[in-house]
């Protein structure tokens, strides 16, 4: 499972999306650019976090808020789907040098 570098430092957040406002965008393939790296956080009900890029092996992971919460890694494609009503943001991060 990726972690966040240890000096990447918060500067921007998504509002908080439910099952019924997700954007499309972040129901399909998609990723962060180089340097940028997202946490998804669940703050209800359950997200489906798929990563699905060459680089990396394929893996869902259901999100919830008793789990850690689903690391973005730069470049990599990864989607989300609610499983249910649901309530998360995306807390996005950089190396604090940049």
């Amino acid at each position: 499972m990726a972690q966040l570098p240890f000096d990447a430092a918060p500067y921007k957040r998504t509002p908080t999306f439910c099952e019924s406002d997700v954007p499309a965008g972040l129901l399909g393939d998609h990723s962060t650019k180089a340097g940028t790296w997202g946490v998804i956080v669940v703050e209800e009900g359950q997200l489906n976090y798929i990563i699905d890029d060459a680089r990396r092996e394929r893996s869902e992971r259901i999100l919830t808020p008793a789990t850690a919460p689903g690391i973005v890694e730069p470049t990599i494609k990864h989607r989300v789907a609610p499983v249910g009503p649901v309530r998360f943001h995306v807390q996005f991060f950089r190396h604090s040098a940049e």
